[in-house]
């Protein structure tokens, strides 16, 4: 293939570098640096390795054979920083990572081979690359502990900041973790990606943890090339930004290898000794543009362009081993021909590998789950003697018939007795014990390192979470109200849920973030309280949703969903629908109609509920109203009120509103003919949509109806219910169908 200008370059300097005096090898390449001059050559060679990928990519494309062209050039002093650290630290890599990723796949032991063929399989979306399979390029491997980040946009940092977190947690809690405790997280990204709010949501959790005298052993690592595509950095501004109360800042030119490994060397060992986390800010260059479709010429000079060709860490690698004596110009100049044809081979051998062909392989990896593990799982219970005391001798079974709120909480307290990895956290769940008062009590039964507040930053919260599950604790994060839940939803959509999709499972954010949502709560509200806005969770692939009503359900559906989420990786949303929170009542004051007694253990595997299973009441033939959430305890008052005229109804409660219990919802439709869907979200984007389609895909030739709350926000006070579902409406529409 033909040489850019970039290749051209190099070959044309290394050509004219002149010999320095010989040095022993095993001495500092230069004066002054720790970085020794055989490790230099050994880290020169996959920094070459590295560069010829970004060329093989290239030529890949033009063949229509690859499907990347993001490359390293211009970041290899990487390799500088995968060096300095450990092969078991877990990073969290940036897109630019290559010399990284090939040196800690060499240091693990594996051949050099063995790395080039990781990065060329993804590069050609092979199905046997050994992370995503051929699903995406990505740098990861289980064995490296390299977790892959598809992101672009920084959105791994609150991620990272929780792997940091999780590693110190699991010390504390004396619990198996993946992680060394002594280990540290490194989390690298580029210079533009620190404006995004995700990043500095990272930077912002990291420092108010460690100013509270909190332990996270994080390397946050920005290699600056001072362009984000086509906008520039300002001169200064990475190391600015970078200014926050306890990071320590460190700085290197990132094209200076040995610069490179001191600035990380001396980064590692603070955080590593302080457990706190430290800054290191690299000076990159940028070559061969953003992409192979970059058009750098459009929006940069040619001058620009030759001033980084003459930074080319690549190059300033190859001159300082020349002028330490240990290998000539003519040495180097025959490697990178040797090298660039080995590469290049392999390239084309890779085009060769089979490649994903059916829906079913692409989607196998999304979020698979062995239903009979969960079901064996969800009703195994603390020993007794640990439940007495997780109590305090008051077994919730014992009790009277309790609330929605208090079967969470029980159920909470009964998870976190069985489960010793768990953790509950969010704003105001220790202490206060939520705002509805769902959590309270934990933290004084369990302790503030399993019950705790966090700050006010739902990115930061789930964050925690996600760092938390892949290094294989147990979160259950809350989200305080659903309309918080949209500020960080990427954090569920582009974090959480594809983590095993990228990584064919090999790795796994488990987590159950329990979510106060809906609506009708009375004389307290408002769009940021009552939100019926589900539309963006459902359409997230893998993501379980549940939504209980009642309280003998919440527990059930919540012992499942940890179960779930702690033997399968699975990530559930648990959405619990705040004015049901201490509602007692079904149809008149004080009868108790509302309430549920607490399963003893001996009872949970009976009444196990299994993910995507909805509950039927009642047995009539004339008319199904399927609902959830709020809706169920409308519609069962209006089929008690049409019952009582002579008409024959059945509620189903659809409980999962992911996934949607189908089996059960055709079967109840079956049942009547006549199918009313009572959906308390809006009529665009709702649940009830996807109901209808589900009938009409399982060739449902019956009658059809919904009714919803309006296209609306949810105002203020007695205006809200001009816009949400009623109980007259639901009664209504029935009316009309059975007419």
């Amino acid at each position: 293939m033909a040489r850019d200008t970039v290749e051209t370059h190099f070959l044309e300097a290394v050509a004219d570098l002149k010999m320095g005096t010989p040095r022993d090898p095993s001495r500092p390449v230069r004066e002054g640096s720790t970085l020794s001059g055989r490790l230099c050559l050994d880290l020169y060679r996959l920094q070459l390795d590295s560069r010829l990928l970004d060329i093989a990519a290239r030529w890949l494309r033009e063949q229509d054979q690859g499907f990347y062209t993001i490359g390293s050039a211009g970041h290899e002093g990487n390799a500088a920083l995968a060096a300095a650290l450990r092969v078991d630290d877990p990073a969290l890599l940036h897109y630019r990572s290559g010399a990284f990723y090939l040196t800690r796949s060499t240091l693990a032991g594996r051949l050099p081979e063995q790395g080039i063929r990781d990065v060329l399989m993804g590069l050609t979306a092979a199905a046997e690359e050994p992370i995503a399979g051929g699903r995406h390029k990505v740098f990861g491997h289980p064995e490296l502990a390299i977790i892959p980040q598809t992101s672009t946009i920084a959105s791994h940092l609150p991620r990272a900041v929780g792997v940091a977190f999780a590693i110190e947690r699991a010390r504390a809690l004396d619990v198996p973790a993946a992680w060394a405790r002594d280990a540290i997280a490194v989390c690298s990204f580029g210079d533009a990606s620190i404006n995004h709010a995700t990043a500095q949501s990272g930077f912002n959790t990291a420092a108010y943890a460690t100013y509270q005298g909190q332990a996270v052993p994080i390397l946050f690592v920005c290699e600056d090339n001072g362009i984000g595509i086509s906008v520039r950095t300002p001169r200064g501004w990475v190391e600015a930004a970078a200014n926050r109360p306890g990071i320590e800042y460190f700085a290197a030119d990132g094209c200076d290898l040995a610069a490179a490994y001191d600035a990380a060397a001396q980064a590692v060992a603070h955080v590593r000794a302080n457990r706190s986390p430290a800054f290191l800010h690299l000076s990159t260059v940028r070559l061969m543009g953003h992409a192979g479709s970059d058009v750098e010429v459009a929006y940069r000079t040619q001058r620009e362009i030759r001033a980084d060709m003459e930074r080319d860490p690549l190059l300033r690698s190859a001159a300082m081993l020349v002028e330490a004596g240990l290998v000539t110009p003519e040495e180097l100049l025959k490697s990178y021909e040797s090298t660039r044809e080995h590469v290049l081979r392999m390239a084309l051998e890779t085009t060769r590998s089979p490649r994903l062909s059916t829906a079913e392989e692409v989607m196998a990896t999304i979020a698979p789950r062995d239903e009979d593990v969960i079901a064996k799982i969800s009703p195994v219970a603390a020993e007794p003697s640990v439940r007495e005391k997780a109590f305090a001798g008051a077994l919730p079974e014992n009790d009277k018939a309790m609330t929605l709120s208090q079967a969470i909480n029980r159920t909470l307290s009964d998870a976190l007795a069985v489960y010793p990895e768990m953790m509950v956290f969010g704003e105001d769940v220790a202490k206060k014990g939520g705002v509805y008062g769902v959590t309270r009590g934990l933290q004084k039964r369990f302790g503030p390192a399993r019950v705790f507040d966090t700050l006010l930053d739902e990115q930061a919260i789930l964050g925690l979470a996600l760092g938390s599950g892949v290094a294989k604790l147990l979160p259950v994060p809350e989200i305080q109200y659903l309309a918080y839940l949209h500020n960080a939803l990427d954090q569920i959509r582009g974090e959480a849920a594809t983590l095993s999709f990228f990584s064919r499972g090999a790795f796994t954010n488990p987590m159950v973030v329990r979510v106060a949502g809906y609506a009708y709560q009375k004389g307290f509200g408002g769009h940021f309280h009552n939100d019926n806005a589900i539309g963006a969770l459902r359409d997230i692939p893998g993501l379980v949703i549940a939504s209980p009503s009642r309280p003998d359900d919440a527990s059930a559906m919540l012992r499942t969903c940890l179960a779930a989420a702690r033997t399968q990786g699975t990530v559930c949303v648990f959405l619990e629908p705040i004015a049901l929170y201490h509602t007692r009542d079904l149809f008149d004051e004080g009868d108790g109609g509302w309430l549920a007694t607490y399963a003893p253990p001996t009872r949970w595997a009976d009444t196990h509920v299994p993910i995507g299973r909805a509950r039927s009441y009642g047995d009539g033939r004339d008319l199904t109203i399927v609902t959830y959430g709020n809706g169920l305890r409308m519609s069962l008052r209006a089929a008690v009120r049409l019952t009582q005229e002579g008409y024959s109804c059945r509620v189903l409660d659809l409980r999962w509103l992911s996934p949607l219990p189908v089996e059960d919802l055709v079967r109840a439709a079956e049942l009547t003919g006549k199918v009313l869907i009572a959906d308390e979200t809006r009529r665009s984007g709702s649940v009830s949509e996807g109901v209808v389609a589900e009938l009409v895909d399982a060739g449902f030739t019956g009658q059809i109806a919904r009714v919803t709350s309006s296209d609306s926000f949810i105002p203020l006070g007695e205006a809200a219910g001009h816009v949400l579902l009623s109980e007259e409406e639901i009664e209504a529409a029935a009316r009309k169908l059975l007419s």
